[in-house]
């Protein structure tokens, strides 16, 4: 077994016998072969273990592992603790590595060490199973490339697809590697590194096919759910340097009912609006909440700017609302920031 790989794959996996083989073919097909496979196996019981033990035999780089407890976080945590690389690939059972991909990501962590985070674009597969809204997702994730736009949209949705990043080891177990809780493990990750100050940025290739189906773990655990991620979301925004220096001057752009019910977990934390934003006449002067509802032309010219939380979701809405905040001055990551 090589002691020396640069780069050591963290597979967690848990019965995926029907996927393994041609996800296992697209790490082998690598151009930079100098790696270590650790197959993290969470309690599989349909051969899927079998398969690997017998592909491990045959090659040398790859490591059967089991962690002393089930669950994804354990498994990662555990591969993170075994690996003898300093860059970590994370992969899937249910994805394949585009052939180049080790080799761009590696090259990309060599030139630049203030990375800590290094993400691809993604294409999502099978293209018939594909719903709209995830679509949306996918071509929204694959437009935010830079660590700037990564940043400015990370209260958004989770601007990475975890399975195509590679991470520096030591700097990910000094942040206290993945924690285990009522959230999404990786979208924590990605909130809790940038409040440490770390960079995340992506490379403009495609080099993850990125499976999507019904039993996805995003698709059944609760912890996927939009309940979770707006929890989430409030305990990293409310310690925000930006939230912070802007208590007494916030406004939410959204008066909807269901914006205010997700804008009351920011409420309860003690970050209480000035106004409500929105285009719609009939709310226009209304006080829902003890704040009044008021048109975007209300920011012009007011200094010092009030910080604008835009909580609208709709598609297309948050485009034409970023539009409308470049006309009256705002720049985004400075002067507002939207939040999923």
């Amino acid at each position: 077994m090589q002691s020396n790989s640069l780069i050591s794959i963290l597979l967690p996996y848990r019965n995926a016998v029907n996927t393994l083989p041609e996800c296992l073919e697209s790490i082998r097909a690598q151009t930079h072969a100098d790696y270590e496979l650790l197959c993290l196996d969470d309690g599989s019981n349909d051969g899927s273990t079998e398969l690997v033990a017998q592909q491990a035999a045959q090659d040398p780089r790859m490591r059967l592992l089991s962690a002393p407890t089930r669950g994804l976080v354990a498994a990662l945590n555990h591969g993170l603790a075994q690996a003898r690389a300093p860059l970590v690939a994370r992969m899937d059972a249910d994805d394949l590595m585009h052939p180049r991909r080790l080799e761009l990501q590696f090259r990309a962590m060599q030139r630049d060490p203030e990375i800590a985070v290094l993400a691809s674009r993604v294409k999502a597969f099978p293209e018939s199973a594909l719903s709209d809204g995830f679509r949306a997702y996918i071509d929204w994730q694959n437009a935010c490339i830079t660590a700037d736009a990564i940043a400015n949209d990370l209260y958004l949705e989770a601007p990475l697809a975890h399975p195509s990043t590679m991470l520096r080891r030591d700097l990910i177990i000094a942040a206290g590697g993945y924690l285990d809780g009522d959230f999404p493990e990786d979208y924590e990750l990605w909130l809790r590194l940038h409040h440490i100050g770390h960079r995340i940025t992506k490379l403009p290739q495609c080099l993850l096919n990125w499976q999507d189906h019904q039993d996805r773990l995003s698709r059944q655990d609760p912890r996927y759910a939009r309940g979770a991620f707006d929890r989430l979301r409030v305990r990293y925004l409310s310690t925000d340097p930006r939230l912070l220096a802007a208590r007494d001057r916030l406004v939410i752009w959204g008066a909807g009912r269901n914006t205010r019910r997700r804008a009351r977990l920011l409420v309860q934390q003690g970050f209480r609006p000035l106004a409500w934003i929105d285009i719609d006449p009939r709310k226009i002067g209304n006080r829902p909440d003890g704040m009044p509802v008021v048109e975007p032309a209300w920011l012009a010219g007011r200094q010092p700017k009030p910080l604008v939380l835009n909580y609208v979701t709709v598609h297309g809405a948050r485009t034409r609302i970023e539009a409308e905040l470049a006309r009256l001055g705002y720049f985004k990551g400075r002067d507002y920031l939207h939040v999923g």
